[in-house]
């Protein structure tokens, strides 16, 4: 599969994208889990449907020593027992942002409300920014039809 578009020879694109993955590292430093935020991605990358997101996402969490099982289980996290509260909450403020269309309200307020009693202001600061910023990178790539299947874990750390 050919891409649409090469982010890195595109003087906009690439520009653009390196400012993106320098919030990373303001992410990083805000006290989340990382483990927490590979999850939250990982979902809105499934829901979006972003396979370069999904392969990158998947392999990042593996190198951090995340399980093959939870994982696989992330797409029906509802139904697995494998995931911590906290991990759920993530999970749920990740769906809600990622499909915000689908509701009147956006995020409902129980939705935030359970995610704000896991985690602290910064914590959940750096989750919303982490939800929004995969979710422009799922856009990016779907709509220029990005490959997938080739990253390497840290390829684009911050």
């Amino acid at each position: 599969m050919e891409p649409r578009l090469n982010f890195f020879q595109n003087a906009v694109v690439g520009q653009s994208i390196k400012h993106m993955i320098a919030t990373n590292k303001v992410i990083a430093e805000s006290g989340l889990s990382p483990v927490t935020r590979e999850l939250a991605v990982l979902r809105a990358s499934q829901i979006n449907g972003c396979a370069g997101c999904i392969d990158m996402h998947t392999k990042d969490a593996e190198a951090a020593g995340e399980s093959s099982v939870r994982l696989h289980l992330v797409a029906a996290w509802r139904e697995a027992t494998v995931f911590t509260d906290a991990e759920r909450a993530a999970l749920e403020l990740s769906e809600e942002m990622t499909r915000i269309a689908d509701a009147a309200t956006g995020v409902s307020d129980e939705v935030w409300q359970n995610a704000a009693k896991h985690f602290e202001e910064n914590e959940l600061g750096a989750l919303v920014m982490s939800i929004a910023l995969i979710n422009a990178f799922n856009r990016m790539n779907v709509a220029t039809r990005q490959p997938a299947g080739n990253y390497q874990p840290g390829q684009y750390a911050h």
